[in-house]
């Protein structure tokens, strides 16, 4: 006699999504747990819409009896206006990645900061916070800015090419964090001289968004570089720094834990991280994550 076994259905709305693994590692968790998990890919690229068509995507997961969203690039900050409830580390970064929808409630929350956290601790445990660089004010950024305040960082200089963007990301970290120094970045090169780190945080080097965020000679071996972007696994940024002696942080281990924090949120399971960081492994073969399971 077999088992009746729970039907859940979440997905990932973002553009140009086709190689994302948070699908798979989803689902081989939920069938790791015995639960029946289907979790879809709502491409805004191959759909031919675009962030303002968020309303309708959300409205058709609801009627479709989704359990919940995660939401990419370029929708993190989009979808606010959409929530009926947001948490509070969502709401001091002022962006969602992971929507719970529940008896007709939309709740927003933020596992993409504790997850770039978790991932960055695992591949650069002793990394020299004193002096950070980032690249990049979008959904991912406020993240990652998020991140690297909590974990210690003593000085954020933040860099957009819309300078505006830099300007908003820093004053709400600057509000967040009162006791580290955070500004905008104007002049790359002058930062990064005396810098002890680099964060990338814009879709630059992901498949659809090939290319460098900045001139590889602007990199230097007193500078740790970790990334976002996980498809490819190894971006040209991350090939560039290796060359010139940085240590480097791969995207990998952001995509393992924010998956690994959706995942509870939206089944209400415990995941196991260990075999979740296996999953990943498997799945990115012959590239691998280079991440040790324990902390």
């Amino acid at each position: 006699m077999t088992q009746t076994r729970d039907i859940l259905r979440a997905g990932l709305i973002g553009f140009g999504i086709q190689r994302s693994l948070t699908p798979a590692m989803h689902m081989r968790e939920g069938e790791a747990q015995g639960v029946d998990y289907r979790y879809d890919l709502i491409d805004l690229n191959e759909r031919k819409l675009g962030p303002d068509d968020l309303e309708m995507l959300v409205a058709e997961a609801e009627a479709q009896g989704f359990c919940g969203l995660n939401i990419t690039y370029p929708c993190k900050q989009k979808i606010l206006p959409l929530l009926t409830e947001i948490s509070e580390d969502a709401r001091k970064l002022g962006a969602v990645n992971t929507v719970v929808l529940r008896n007709g409630r939309r709740m927003g929350h933020n596992t993409d900061w504790w997850g770039f956290a978790e991932g960055f601790k695992r591949q650069l445990p002793d990394a020299d916070l004193s002096a950070v660089v980032q690249i990049g004010a979008g959904g991912a950024g406020a993240a990652t800015a998020y991140a690297v305040l909590a974990m210690g960082a003593r000085s954020l200089a933040v860099f957009d090419i819309d300078p505006a963007k830099a300007s908003d990301l820093a004053s709400l970290m600057a509000r967040n964090f009162p006791e580290a120094s955070v500004t905008v970045a104007t002049d790359l090169q002058a930062v990064l001289n005396g810098a002890t780190g680099l964060v990338h945080a814009t879709p630059m080097g992901m498949d659809k968004h090939p290319g460098m965020p900045l001139p590889a000679e602007l990199l230097h071996p007193g500078l740790w570089v970790a990334e976002v972007v996980y498809f490819p696994l190894e971006t040209a940024l991350l090939q560039a720094a290796r060359q010139r002696g940085c240590r480097v942080a791969n995207g990998g281990g952001m995509a393992v834990f924010q998956a690994v924090g959706a995942f509870s949120l939206f089944t209400g399971l415990e995941p196991d991280v260990h075999r979740m960081l296996r999953h990943f492994a498997d799945l990115t073969q012959p590239g691998p994550l280079r991440l040790p399971e324990t902390a």
